[in-house]
């Protein structure tokens, strides 16, 4: 098993962008991928244009494991992801001839119209991801895994590819909350930090029930470590005359 796994999250649409649509497929990713022992180093939202959707994943599918795009392969002109993915990568594009025969099994014949048909073109050679929704298939070529925008498609999609994800060790994640503020921790939290390199130590101050707070994250994939982290950061947070709220 590799130490570690990484994937990138592209998610396309200037509907997101614009604050028409929010987003709902990046929270359940990066989570599933967690869990799967695969950890999500970047994500970005980024707008229907071609040049851009070419260039960010030729930057993400040459530096993460696994590339996850989100958006763009429905059925209208602005859905270029597909193209833009076969442009990328080097593929000729054409309809999948699986993917036809599942639209042809979704839809009556006067009903499957040319629009409709644009959601079978894929990269040609590449690997259907099934859709038990509304049938028209989301793709994996190479380490690219395309699916569709609408989350409770995207979800049923992803449910259907992981079994082709390999990942590394899971990332184990501690908590150690504080009735102490970032001001008063900052220094010696940094100074436990340098100590611990191997592991990521996130800051979220709080305000709840009129207290002031801090809540300590650490996210590493091994327990020991993490484990002698949180030791030091509640012998910290004592050092400093303040509460431990709760440690988990």
């Amino acid at each position: 098993m590799a130490d570690k796994v990484t994937a990138c999250i592209l998610i396309i649409g200037n509907e997101v962008l614009s604050g028409r649509t929010q987003d709902a497929n990046l929270n359940f990713l990066a989570g599933e991928l967690n869990t799967l022992g695969i950890q999500v180093g970047e994500a970005r939202v980024i707008p229907d244009v071609e040049q851009t959707i070419i260039e960010t994943l030729n930057y993400a599918r040459d530096t993460y494991d696994y590339v996850f795009t989100t958006g763009g392969i429905g059925p209208t002109h602005d859905d270029i992801t597909s193209a833009c993915v076969a442009k990328a990568m080097g593929y000729d594009f054409a309809h999948h001839p699986d993917a036809v025969k599942m639209l042809q099994s979704h839809y009556k014949p006067e009903d499957l119209n040319e629009a409709r048909l644009r959601m079978a073109q894929t990269p040609v050679g590449a690997s259907l991801i099934e859709n038990p929704i509304s049938k028209a298939p989301g793709y994996q070529i190479e380490n690219v895994f395309v699916l569709a925008g609408v989350p409770r498609i995207a979800r049923a999609m992803f449910d259907n590819l992981k079994s082709r994800l390999v990942g590394g060790a899971p990332v184990l994640s501690t908590t150690v909350s504080s009735d102490l503020g970032e001001g008063v921790i900052a220094q010696p939290l940094g100074d436990i930090q340098t100590l611990y390199p191997d592991i990521d130590i996130g800051s979220y101050p709080y305000f709840k029930d009129g207290q002031l707070g801090v809540s300590l994250v650490l996210r590493s994939t091994k327990p020991e470590q993490n484990e002698e982290c949180a030791g030091a950061i509640k012998e910290m947070i004592e050092s400093l005359d303040g509460n431990i709220i709760f440690s988990l």
